[in-house]
This record gives structure tokens, sequence and C-alpha cells, in this order.
């Protein structure tokens, strides 16, 4: 029993690492007023790229820069669109997942051949697991050895990354001049702007926050958690990233939290598939995908609290001129 948790928990760990880095993406946009619903078209647009430049180049890290470079892009042209423009920001995020789904099902066919994915990736195009020190020597210790070298150790880069932007995330936001502001732009982008701070340039650079780390999350899909871009990889996981951050209250270590717990769903679901149980009998798995979604629609109902957003999200600003 002990040793199924703790595959589930590593499971939980990798399978959230994705979510988790969204997540934080759309918290940095969303602080600053910018509704951003183009985090599944960003990371899917990032991990085509990640996923075919570690193949041409066999390196992973040009392939995440490459990514990176992509989401960048595509957050760019949202805000170019609902920042510059000050056009509708939920309609500017669906266009982007639009054409992230096709451009990378377009490109994967006609680059590679292979019904829109990616070969698979050589000997230095993906992110390796890290083995910590002593980890094969302590395996078989009881409870310590487990925990120590399967959940802890054996994970790649990107997975200790997505953790550590967590507390950097927090200081970023509650601990700086920078996150001041953005937060500020994300409730009062009048009063910012009447203290001869620039809305536009703010709410950029928290669009470009959430470029990079959409693009380290579309990277880890493909050259990390796999070997290759396969089509619509990210299946859905921008839109539980939207559902954690509303479920998380725009917070960042909530954030880290409803992202493990719908990881754990996740991972509880693939554990028991096709499993049954004494007393109830074999869950489908649609129940465990389905509970990330029921759990927000319970938060917004108002069961556990409310979740109230940035008091600017969703509205453009247009500066009044004297």
């Amino acid at each position: 029993m002990f040793e199924t948790l703790i595959l589930i928990l590593d499971s939980t760990v990798r399978l959230s690492t994705p979510l988790l880095l969204a997540c934080l993406a759309g918290l940095y946009s969303e602080r600053s007023g910018i509704v951003d619903i183009g985090l599944e078209g960003k990371m899917l647009g990032a991990a085509f790229a990640a996923g075919a430049v570690a193949y041409i180049t066999a390196n992973a890290w040009i392939g995440l820069l490459a990514g990176i470079a992509v989401s960048v892009g595509l957050g760019l042209l949202h805000g170019f669109a609902s920042i510059t423009n000050r056009g509708n920001q939920i309609v500017s995020g669906v266009a982007i997942n639009f054409l992230a789904a096709g451009l990378t099902a377009l490109l994967g066919q006609t680059w590679f051949r292979q019904g829109g994915r990616t070969p698979p990736l050589p000997e230095g195009g993906r992110f390796r697991e890290i083995v910590w020190p002593f980890a094969e020597e302590i395996r078989e210790v009881p409870v310590i050895g487990p925990i120590y070298s399967e959940l802890l150790s054996a994970h790649n880069i990107l997975v200790y990354i997505a953790f550590l932007a967590v507390p950097i995330t927090w200081w970023v936001l509650f601990r700086t001049r920078f996150g001041l502001r953005l937060r500020a732009v994300g409730e009062n982008p009048a009063a910012v702007d009447t203290a001869g701070i620039s809305v536009t340039w703010l709410r950029y650079r928290a669009v470009i926050a959430c470029g990079i780390l959409c693009g380290v999350a579309g990277s880890y899909l493909s050259i990390a958690q796999s070997s290759g871009f396969i089509r619509e990889m990210t299946a859905g996981k921008g839109f539980i990233a939207l559902a954690a951050l509303i479920f998380a209250k725009w917070k960042p270590a909530n954030a880290m939290f409803a992202c493990l717990l719908f990881g754990f769903l996740d991972a509880t679901a693939i554990r028991l598939q096709g499993q049954a149980i004494p007393g109830i009998g074999e869950i489908p798995v649609q129940f465990f995908q389905a509970l990330p979604y029921i759990l927000t629609v319970i938060l917004l109902a108002g069961f556990i609290g409310k979740a109230i957003p940035p008091k600017a999200a969703g509205v453009p600003y247009l500066k009044e001129r004297s």
C-alpha cells in the first residue's frame, strides 16, 4: 500500500508540473488585468517548437529556448490585440488556441510527414532524470528510502524549476516594487497611470512573463515528459491550469496545492483505470478527469469561499485625456 502511494505521488509530481507552470503563467497575466484563455495555445506552440528544434539540433536546451521564444511570441500577439488595440481578451485568447492547434498540425505534417508529430528525439534532445546522491544506496530503507529515491529524486530539471518558481513568484509579486505595481495595475490601472507608471508596459511585461512560463510548460511536455511532439499533446492542460488558478484564488502557494490536487486526481485515474474498488466497482476514468472542473464550479458557487479576481481583469484600459 505504501509503495502504491509513493508511485501515485511520484506520478502526481510529474503530471502537475505543466499545470503548475501554466497556472503561474496565468497568475502573472491575470494579476495585471489581462485574462489569458490562450494558455493552451501557447503551451501547444511551445511543445511543437521545442520538440522540432530539439530533434534537429539534438540539444534539449536549444529546444527549450525555441519553445519559450514561440510562447512569448504568441503572448506578445495576445498583448498587441488586447493591450495596444484594446480588443476583447477572451476572443484573442481563443484565437491563439485555434492558431496554435492549426499551425502545429500543419507544420508537423509538412516538415516531418508523420501525422503531425515529430520523430523520436535523439540522444541529448531530451531532459533526463537527475538522480540525487545516495538515492540507489538507501532505496531499500523503509519509508525514507522510497520517499528520497522515488518521490524527491529522479525528476528532470524542469520539474524542480516548476516548484522553485512558486516561492520566486510569491517573492516577485509580494516583496518587490514590480510586483506591487503589477498587482495595482490589475486592481486600479487609472491610479497606476496617475502615479506616472505606464500601464501598457507593465501589462506587456506580465504577458512576457506568462509566455516564458508557458514556454517551459509546453517544452516539458515534448522534451522532458515525452520524447517528441504529439499532435494536440496538451490535451486541455491549459484549461485545467485556468481552473486551478481560479481554485487557488490567484495566489502562488494555493496554485501549487491546487495543481498538485489536480495532478493527484489524474494520477489516481491512471492507476485505477480498469480496476474495481471493493463495494463500489470500477470507477470511470472520465469521473476523475471531470473532477477539477467540478471542484472549480463548486468554488465559484461559493460553497468553499468566494474566488474574487482582480477588479480590472478583462477590462481594456483607456488612458484618460485631460
